[in-house]
């Protein structure tokens, strides 16, 4: 059976990341000793993950991915990074922004996933569904993977653009849903939209009888949606380890980029039949692109995108410092990205 990590607060991931950090975790390479070369992670079912695939091209060179089970949100991700659960991990760049602000050290070294013209978020209702306008939502039920991701930054975003105010954008209820459950949700009633991506989307919209209400394109165009981090510590102690990582992914998202369809959904199948986890492999004939440009190099504007949602949410006051959050130095495809490199170091 596949094992799920527990889901823990910000608050309880900040206390359990320091008192990790005061003693030393486990993870850590410690006393000038040999880096770390096995990385805990979690993956998600019936898909290839940008490490799992770096790691099958051989971009990983001296490293092994160590899976201890399927995470279903971004937020849990890198909670369980900065509980030292696991190594790295992956979430949207507002979450990494709540969850950095709360205290705990972590920094994000490449981009993972995003939003172009062939791979996004849209939300979709039931095709006889009466909602039409962002105002139809009020008091009816959204279903998204998790709170606090990008779905929601999207949800607020496209009810403060169509004229509702912050009374009335309480009133639509948001419910935390498996992405893998999403579509039966809305076509069962249980909820009266949802958000879907990617291969589960395009999934959706072949077999029919839904309709999309927005997407995340439509405001945002395309855009990178989060970030791989790790823990200060362990960069610290391992920084061959996360260079290694982070090269590695970042040539993975341009073999994605650059490789035939037909190769990569052919690549996908066979990692996923490989690994032996019962897993599916339908919904990879639907697979576009992978969404992420630039070889996975961050920039401010990736943050700054998010501010208004961030303020709006009450998820920071003042104005939003994004290189407090990433650095590119670990990304050797970065090399003379104008983008910053701020380091762990660096941050205070």
């Amino acid at each position: 059976m596949k094992r799920f990590l527990p889901f823990v607060t910000a608050a309880t991931a900040v206390v359990l990341s320091m008192a990790v950090a005061g003693c030393g975790g486990p993870a850590t390479a410690s006393g000038g000793g040999a880096e770390v070369t096995t990385l805990k992670y979690q993956g998600s079912a019936n898909s290839v993950t940008l490490p799992e695939l770096a790691a099958d091209l051989g971009y990983l060179d001296g490293l092994t991915l160590e899976w201890v089970g399927n995470t279903i949100s971004g937020p849990q991700d890198i909670q369980s990074v900065a509980t030292n659960q696991t190594d790295v991990g992956g979430a949207f760049t507002g979450a990494v922004v709540k969850l950095a602000d709360a205290g705990a050290k972590i920094t994000g070294v490449v981009n993972y996933y995003g939003s172009d013209a062939k791979t996004f978020t849209g939300f979709y209702v039931s095709e006889d569904s009466p909602i039409r306008t962002a105002r139809d939502l009020i008091g009816k039920k959204i279903g998204v993977n998790t709170l606090g991701g990008q779905s929601e930054a999207v949800i607020r975003t496209y009810l403060a653009n169509n004229g509702l105010d912050e009374a009335e954008i309480k009133q639509v209820q948001l419910v935390v849903l498996p992405p893998n459950d999403t579509e039966q949700a809305i076509r069962r009633g249980q909820v009266d939209a949802g958000s879907l991506g990617s291969v589960l989307q395009d999934k959706a919209l072949a077999t029919g009888g839904l309709r999309a209400l927005f997407t995340d394109v439509e405001f945002f165009g395309s855009f990178p949606g989060g970030q791989y981090v790790f823990r200060d510590d362990f960069i610290k102690g391992n920084p061959t380890t996360v260079r290694t990582f982070a090269t590695g992914v970042a040539k993975a998202i341009e073999w994605e980029s650059t490789t035939p369809r037909a190769d990569v959904i052919a690549r996908f199948t066979k990692i996923i039949q490989a690994r032996g986890r019962s897993e599916s492999t339908e919904a990879l004939q639907y697979w576009k692109s992978v969404g992420v440009p630039n070889a996975g190099i961050i920039e401010d504007k990736h943050f700054t995108l998010w501010a208004g949602y961030l303020k709006d949410a009450g998820l920071i006051s003042g104005e939003l410092q994004p290189g407090k959050y990433y650095t590119n130095e670990f990304n050797e495809l970065a090399a003379g990205s104008v983008a910053s490199t701020s380091t762990p170091e660096s941050k205070g």
